[in-house]
Formats: C-alpha cells, sequence, structure tokens
C-alpha cells in the first residue's frame, strides 16, 4: 500500500473521529496599490493562504512577513489572509518582499514582490550663528528627516562643497571656518545609501551667514618697478597694515616660490638677485585664518641656457675633439661677451680651453657626458649633457677563403677585423684595385667576397681592408695566401710489360697518373662489357700503381683508370688491351731491378719483387680531349733492356711512371655521364673521398 493510500486512509479514520482534515495548497503576497510608489504613499501587503479543509480548522494559522530575506511583522490569524500596512513609505522601504504561512506543522512560503519606493526628504540646514568674525567658527547641522539607513552629508559655502561626513544617523555636523568678509551662503545635501543601491536628495535650504574682516592686512613692495633683468637686485619690504591688537604682534613671513626670503614680527626687509620670474608673497596668519598679498615679477633673461656641441659627428677613441659651449641669446645692452665666461664639467682627461668657450680634448676609451655652464653678473647657468661614445678604430683585418680553392671555379674570400665599432666597410682588392665593398652593421654578419682565378699564384693578389672612419683611409689586410686545388687532367694508364708482351705467370703492373693537385683517389677497371672494379686507393701523389701477380690467359682484356681529387671531376684513362700469351722466358732474356733501385711509384704497389722494365716512345696524335679514346690513340714501341745495367732498368721504371704526357687521349663527352659506366650514374659514384 503506497503512501497516497495510507494518507486517505488515516484521514478518513480521522473523520470517522470527528477530527477535521485540512492541506496548505498554496500561499501568495500582493502589494496594493502598486509595487512603484511615491514617498509618503501608504502601501499593503497581503499575504493569503489556500486551505483545503473537511471542518473548523482547530489550529491558527501563523503568518510571518520578510523584506530582504530579514523577519518585519508576525501575527496569528484565523482568516485566510492577512494585511501588513505601509504608511508614509520612505525610500529604506524599498525591497523584496515574502510571507509564510504555517498551520499545525504544514507551512508554505510566497513568491517574492518587489515595492520600489521613490524619493528622499528634503534636508534640513540650521546653523549655531548667522554673524561672525573671519576666523572664526560655527557648527552647521544637516538632518534627513523621517530617513533612515547609511548617510553622507555635504555641507557647501557658496555653492562650493566644503566638507562631507559620513553617519549611520540621520543627522550630522560640521565645524565651518570663513576666510575674509563679506555674506557667505551656506547649504547642505546628503545620499542614502540601500545597498546595493543610493539616491541623492535635493538641496536644503540656504542659510545666510554675515562674516566681519579683520582690520589689518599685509602690504608688499618691491623695488625697482620697472623692467627687471637678470643679476638685478631687488628690494622687498612686507609689513602689516592697521590696528591688530594682538598681544606681541602679528608674525610675518616673505617668500619667493619656494624660497624663503625672510620672516619677521610686524615687518620684513630683504635685498635679493633677481634670477627667474615668480610671485612674491607676504604673509601672516590670526588663528587659522591666512592673510597674504602677493606680487608677480617678471625676470628678463639676460643670457639663454648654454648649448654643448662637438666637432666631430663621429667620435673614435683618442681623436682629437673640439667642445663648444654657447649661449644662443645676449641681452646686448645689458650684456656684452666679455661679459660672460664658459666653463666646461668633466671628469675625463685634461682639457685645453682655445678661448671663447672653446676647449680640446683627446676622445677617453670610455663612455662620458660633458656638460658646462655659462656665469655672468652673478648668474650662473648649466647646459643639458652632452653624451660622448667613442667609438673603437678597426685593427688590420685577417683575410682568409672559405673552404677549398679549385682553380678556375668561384670560392669565396672572408674579411674580418677582430676589433672595431660597427658599421665597418670592407673592399676586396685585386692588385691593389677595389673589386667589391661590402659592409657590416651587426655582430654576426661577416663580409664575403666572390673571386675566381685562373692560375695558382693569382691567389697572392687578392687583400682586403677594412674601414669606420668616414673619409678616413682604413687598415689594409696581408695577402691572401691559400692552397689551390688543380682539377685533375691528362689520365693515363700505362702498363708494364707491354701490353702485347704479358706472359702467363709474370706480374703486371698498372700505373694511372694524371696531372692536377693531390691527394688523389685511383680506380682501376677491368672492362669485359660491363666495366668491373679491381682496386680504389688514394694517394698523396700524382700516380699510383696497381699490381696484379701472376697473371693468366684470364686476365686478358681492356683496362682503364679513373682519377679525382678534392675539384671532384673525375677523369678517366684510355683502354688499354691486355694480351696474355704463353710463358716465354725460355727464349728471352729479360734485365731484373734490384729491390735497392725501386722508384717512388712502385713503392705504392706494395710489393719489393723484381719486375722488368720497358721504355716508351710515344708518337703523338691528334685528339679531341672531350671523347674517349676509341683505339690506341699512340703508337708506342718498347724496346727489351736485355742485360741492361740495373740502374738503367731503375730509370726507365721511373719514368714510365712518373711522366704522364704520353700523348693525348681522346675523351668520351663527360657533361654528365661517366665514360665508361651508364648514362644514369653519378662521376664519383662509389669513389673514396681524397684524404689530406
Amino acid at each position: 500500500m503506497g503512501p497516497l493510500l495510507l494518507l486517505l486512509f488515516s484521514c478518513w479514520t480521522l473523520v470517522g473521529a470527528q477530527i477535521p482534515l485540512f492541506k496548505l495548497r498554496s500561499v501568495t503576497l500582493t502589494i496594493e496599490p502598486a509595487t512603484d510608489l511615491l514617498r509618503d504613499a501608504n502601501a499593503t501587503l497581503w499575504c493569503r493562504a489556500g486551505v483545503s479543509s473537511s471542518g473548523t480548522l482547530t489550529h491558527v494559522p501563523v503568518y510571518t512577513f520578510y523584506k530582504d530575506f530579514t523577519k518585519v511583522f508576525t501575527k496569528k490569524s484565523a482568516s485566510s489572509e492577512l494585511a501588513y500596512p505601509l504608511l508614509h513609505v520612505r525610500y529604506s522601504n524599498t525591497g523584496k518582499y515574502k510571507c509564510r504561512v504555517e498551520i499545525d506543522g504544514q507551512g508554505e512560503t510566497s513568491d517574492a514582490s518587489k515595492l520600489t519606493v521613490t524619493g528622499v526628504s528634503v534636508p534640513l540646514l540650521q546653523l549655531s550663528r548667522s554673524s561672525l568674525s573671519e576666523g572664526e567658527e560655527l557648527t552647521a547641522s544637516c538632518s534627513a528627516p523621517d530617513e533612515t539607513g547609511v548617510f553622507f552629508f555635504y555641507f557647501y559655502v557658496d555653492g562650493r562643497e566644503m566638507q562631507d561626513q559620513q553617519a549611520r544617523s540621520n543627522r550630522a555636523d560640521a565645524q565651518l571656518r570663513f576666510k575674509g568678509g563679506g555674506v557667505r551662503q551656506v547649504h547642505c545635501d546628503y545620499t542614502v545609501m540601500l545597498p546595493p543601491r543610493s539616491t541623492k536628495s535635493n538641496k536644503s535650504n540656504t542659510v545666510t551667514v554675515s562674516v566681519r574682516e579683520l582690520s589689518f592686512r599685509p602690504v608688499l613692495e618691491i623695488r625697482p618697478v620697472a623692467e627687471v633683468f637678470e643679476g638685478d637686485q631687488l628690494s622687498v619690504s612686507c609689513r602689516q597694515e592697521g590696528n591688530s591688537n594682538i598681544p606681541g604682534g602679528l608674525f610675518l613671513v616673505l617668500t619667493h616660490g619656494t624660497q624663503l626670503l625672510g620672516s619677521g614680527v610686524d615687518h620684513v626687509n630683504s635685498s635679493i638677485t633677481a634670477k627667474e620670474s615668480g610671485e612674491i608673497e607676504c604673509s601672516f596668519e590670526v588663528g587659522n585664518v591666512p592673510k597674504k598679498a602677493t606680487k608677480n615679477i617678471s625676470v628678463t633673461e639676460l643670457f639663454s641656457v648654454p648649448r654643448l656641441s662637438v666637432s666631430l659627428a663621429e667620435v673614435f677613441e683618442g681623436d682629437r675633439m673640439v667642445l663648444t659651449c654657447s649661449s644662443a641669446v645676449l641681452v646686448a645692452r645689458r650684456l656684452s661677451s666679455e661679459d660672460i665666461s664658459y666653463a666646461l664639467d668633466s671628469k675625463g682627461p685634461p682639457t685645453t680651453t682655445l678661448g671663447a668657450g672653446r676647449f680640446s680634448v683627446r676622445a677617453p676609451p670610455y663612455h662620458l657626458n660633458y656638460t658646462c655652464t655659462a656665469t655672468a653678473r652673478g648668474i650662473t647657468k648649466h647646459s643639458l649633457a652632452l653624451p660622448v661614445r667613442p667609438k673603437v678604430s678597426v685593427v688590420r683585418p685577417s683575410i682568409s677563403v672559405v673552404g677549398r680553392v679549385i682553380l678556375g671555379r668561384p670560392f669565396q674570400i672572408r674579411c674580418h677585423s677582430e676589433w672595431g665599432s660597427l658599421p665597418i666597410n670592407y673592399t676586396l682588392f685585386r692588385k691593389y684595385e677595389p673589386l667589391n665593398v661590402t659592409t657590416v652593421s651587426t655582430p654576426h654578419q661577416e663580409a664575403l667576397f666572390t673571386a675566381t682565378i685562373q692560375e695558382s699564384d693569382d691567389i697572392k693578389l687578392y687583400m682586403c681592408e677594412a674601414a669606420n672612419k668616414p673619409n678616413n683611409e682604413g687598415e689594409l689586410s696581408p695577402r691572401l695566401n691559400a692552397s689551390v686545388i688543380v682539377p685533375l687532367s691528362n689520365a693515363t694508364l700505362t702498363a708494364l710489360p707491354a701490353p702485347w708482351d704479358v706472359s702467363e705467370g709474370n706480374e703486371l703492373i698498372l700505373i694511372c697518373g694524371v696531372t692536377g693537385t693531390p691527394p688523389v683517389t685511383f680506380k682501376w677497371y677491368r672492362k669485359d662489357g660491363d666495366a668491373r672494379l679491381l682496386f680504389a686507393g688514394t694517394a698523396n701523389e700524382r700516380s699510383m700503381a696497381h699490381r696484379i701477380h701472376a697473371v693468366s690467359r684470364d686476365h686478358s682484356g681492356s683496362y682503364y683508370c679513373e682519377a679525382v681529387n678534392h675539384a671532384r671531376n673525375p677523369v678517366c684513362s684510355q683502354t688499354v688491351l691486355i694480351d696474355v700469351t704463353e710463358d716465354r722466358t725460355s727464349s728471352s732474356m729479360w734485365s731484373v731491378r734490384p729491390a735497392t733501385a725501386a722508384s717512388d711509384e712502385d713503392a705504392s704497389v706494395g710489393s719489393r719483387e723484381p719486375d722488368v722494365e720497358y721504355t716508351e716512345v710515344v708518337h703523338p696524335q691528334p685528339t679531341d680531349p672531350t671523347k674517349v679514346v676509341l683505339k690506341k690513340g699512340t703508337d708506342t714501341v718498347y724496346t727489351e733492356l736485355q742485360n741492361a745495367p740495373p740502374s738503367v732498368v731503375a730509370d726507365a721504371a721511373a719514368a714510365a711512371a712518373a711522366d704522364h704526357e704520353y700523348g693525348s687521349l681522346q675523351y668520351a663527352d663527360l657533361k654528365n655521364t661517366h665514360p665508361l659506366l651508364g648514362p644514369d650514374e653519378d662521376y664519383l659514384h662509389g669513389l673514396p673521398v681524397p684524404v689530406d
């Protein structure tokens, strides 16, 4: 059985027992006649309860009214509604209202209704007295009749606010003091705070106050009264006039701006030197009332504030510079140029006076501020500070190359001065002729030039200059000294013994030689349809040998070599056809070179075994240097060195290895393809990098 059925069952049981049943259905709050009212209107808040009952209620409902969550009124009433009257509403009645009804443990609260009251009461001003002497005080009271809240009261004299007071009651007092004689008009108003709102009242009634002026006053006199120039002597007097009847007299104070000229009882005299325009004041105070007399003096300038200038547009450390201190304006009828003197203020190097405000000084190796002073007729004026920031002259620059220098190709030259203020102009020279100029303006910028040489010795023709002074020669570097790489050319392959006279079991020496700058990487190939790499190595010489021990008929074929250096332009030799025949040692006698007579080129082979030597007679033929050898390009005749002395054999072998101008070779087109490899393969593919 659910709760609702239990409740109905209980209710029927109670009915049978003659106990009335009820249900508090709703509670509502209404504001009559409206929710927006003017001040002093009457309002009624009605709280109504909706109750369902089986008979007469045995419990009396309790009604409670709330304003902004604060309980303001509570009452029991057997009626189904209850009125809460608000008579002569005020701004403080503005707020949100609710009501709550409770009957025998059941309770409901209404929704909130907002009441807004517009307007506050006019403030009332009262003064303790309406007539007094200047310097005396009166009490002013300002009130906000029938208002509640937090207040800020404001008091005005002749329309100008004089004081403000905060108060939690609807009244505030202020002490007012008046300066000078005459009639004053006093009024007040207020602001009442009802967080988060506030409203300001209208102005109060105005009260008239009569103020009697004191019968004495200060008198100020200044002589001369005519035009005043800087340096003139002024006579100033300050005194009081009238009957003060103050015991001990009046204490007078004489001032010029912030400068105190003098003070004394009843009178003060002072003599001053006119320096600047401004107001001179003579004053005294009675009670809290100050009395003063003022006069403004206008002082004509004898000479203007000096200006300090330097003779150089750019100052470098150690430069002799002239500093000039001068005043642009001089009053000729009162001051001549001889009447004014100038001095230089500096903590730097010693200065030499050149006259007429000119000073000679050598620029220090640090930053310094210079000032100067001009003095005439007891008047001293200081110039603004002149900052001198000396620059650093460049030192002799260094000259070097970036990367490697390859004959016939562009390369970069770097010029750099280790010390010197930016910007620095760098000029590249060749045989003392300027080629190009670049300016370095930032610390990380480099002066780089591009050059090309066709002869190795031309590298020494370059120099550079660094300059950072205007209209002045700079510092010249040494001549450029760098290694020049000559690209390889004239690659030749020499076979020992003769290509057609190689017998089985003998050794075959293939000597590859080039013209150019070592180190050189050499590679030997055998061409049997496709080129096959036999050996590769790097040498610090222009030639290198590859030795094949105990050749057989299988070694017959076409051989060539390839070479590359740091110029990265590989070159290929002519193709040499090797024909290995049967051993003919029984029918021929060959001279054997002793090991002690081996040449430098043979040493790279790595073997000390005796070799057969040949001499080579070359008959050059015209060739095309862009084509590879398609057939033998020279007629070479080999002569056996039979029974020759060992020295002769050694000399012949050395000549064959070192002399690479065997004849012109025809080369294939080397623009984009390797002469003996496929058209899509790079020149340098598989070549070791030359080492230094």
